[in-house]
């Protein structure tokens, strides 16, 4: 019986190991880790009412209790090298009336490691939330930026009662600002009058021994994850419905991304639209210290796709912006990802000369560029022989297609229980098994 099943086993693992090579392509996992933790209908959610304030500045090592329900009242500092800790499942709640905001100060800490039957929230404290409804959180360390200025403040308006509060940067590239994990935001990304949009994860210098990981922003009305100089590593993030960009990256960031998501709406997303990925070395080039690093994005099993009800017309009608921008003095590396429903794929500064030097800088490979309209576009420019002729060299093994949602991934109409993963065929047994 051994006998005979063997030649049927092997090529069954030669299969198994086939079809998962060839799919490794955006998310990935033997099992869905979208599962539990992540909620893609939080205004169905109702949280139950606050028991305890946090507000002020926090000088003391605090832990937040699952059983307590708190009420984030206006911008709280955890200052003074302290940790603040928040036990799996606790919910914390941003008044919508002071626009509640969580900054971890730099030198300080927070520890909130929740699970994934257990996760952590972050949400808006109304009944009925909408974007906006609170500020969000910022993490401040002291790992390298590269702005001239050697103090560098945090420019939010969020009034601390010391500049201490707000400072980041330095140069410890592994400096250590805690743990997120199973931590879910919703509803955050307040707008201010003088200083624009607050995000939903903003991280400000911190460096390499941080650990942001299976951390998920909804519904945010500024960008989802906002990354200032630094050396990051984040594993898992989720960004829905975002208003603005899903990440941005600038002033000389480094961050390392792996197996991550992100879900655009044609109608979330601010009128004149906004890129998923957002690549920036300054916001001026006179702001910039030369002799410091500039903005480098290394990924790897990234899945970014736009959800649409029409994805043709919203494209027409202007509802749909592309899935990266990339500015002047940025670089990246990405890797088995899918841009999937863009308007281009990729749009290039127009300051960026397309040259050897330049095109070494921005990689691409092993790229799955589904149902785009257009791949990769310098600004302004409506030729891009050129990028296409570089991108489509067999040496990077990237593809193109033309697939519709049903048909590239398992499932994402079920928002309940959604699977965004690469669909793979099923392994049907073959006649193999007639020789028992």
């Amino acid at each position: 019986m051994f006998t005979k099943l063997r030649p049927f086993l092997i090529v069954f693992f030669i299969s198994i190991g086939t079809l998962f090579s060839q799919q490794e392509k955006g998310i990935y996992g033997i099992e869905n880790w979208l599962s539990i933790w992540t909620d893609f209908n939080p205004g169905a959610t109702t949280y139950k009412t606050p028991t305890q304030i946090l507000s002020g500045t926090i000088t003391e090592d605090t832990k937040l209790l699952k059983r307590e329900t708190y009420l984030l009242l206006g911008n709280v500092f955890v200052a003074d090298s302290t940790s603040l800790t928040i036990e799996p499942g606790t919910v914390i709640l941003g008044d919508f009336k002071s626009k509640g905001s969580l900054i971890i100060s730099n030198g300080s800490k927070i520890i909130a490691e929740g699970t994934q039957t257990d996760p952590i929230i972050f949400s808006s404290s109304r009944g009925i939330k909408k974007k906006g409804d609170w500020g969000g959180i910022f993490i401040l360390g002291n790992a390298p930026v590269n702005k001239i200025d050697d103090e560098l403040v945090l420019d939010y308006g969020l009034k601390p009662s010391s500049t201490e509060l707000v400072r980041y940067g330095g140069n410890d590239v592994e400096s250590n600002s805690g743990i997120l994990k199973y931590v879910r935001i919703e509803y955050a990304g307040m707008r201010t009058k003088d200083f624009g949009y607050f995000n939903g994860l903003t991280l400000a210098g911190v460096g390499s021994e941080t650990r942001v990981e299976n951390v998920m922003v909804t519904y945010c009305q500024g960008s989802a994850y906002q990354i200032l100089g630094g050396n990051t590593y984040l594993s898992q993030l989720v960004s829905f419905r975002t208003r603005i960009n899903d990440l941005v990256l600038n002033y000389g960031a480094h961050a390392s991304i792996n197996n991550s998501l992100i879900v655009r709406s044609p109608y979330f997303t601010q009128a004149g639209g906004a890129s998923s990925i957002y690549l920036a070395t300054y916001a001026n080039i006179e702001e910039a210290d030369p002799s410091k690093e500039n903005t480098h994005l290394n990924a790897e099993n990234l899945t970014l796709l736009t959800l649409s009800d029409d994805l043709k017309a919203d494209i027409k009608i202007g509802l749909v912006s592309e899935a990266m921008h990339v500015k002047e003095g940025a670089s990246f590396s990405i890797n088995k990802s899918i841009f999937s429903g863009f308007n281009p794929a990729v749009v290039l500064d127009k300051s960026i000369t397309i040259n050897a030097a330049n095109l070494d800088i921005m990689e691409f490979s092993n790229m799955y560029f589904n149902n785009c309209n257009g791949n990769i576009f310098t600004e302004g420019y409506s030729n891009n022989e050129d990028l296409e002729n570089w991108y489509g060299n067999n040496i990077f093994r990237n593809v193109y297609s033309k697939g519709s949602d049903s048909e590239t991934f398992i499932d994402t109409k079920n928002l309940k229980e959604p699977d965004f993963r690469l669909r793979i065929n099923r392994i049907i047994a073959s006649s193999l098994l007639d020789d028992e």
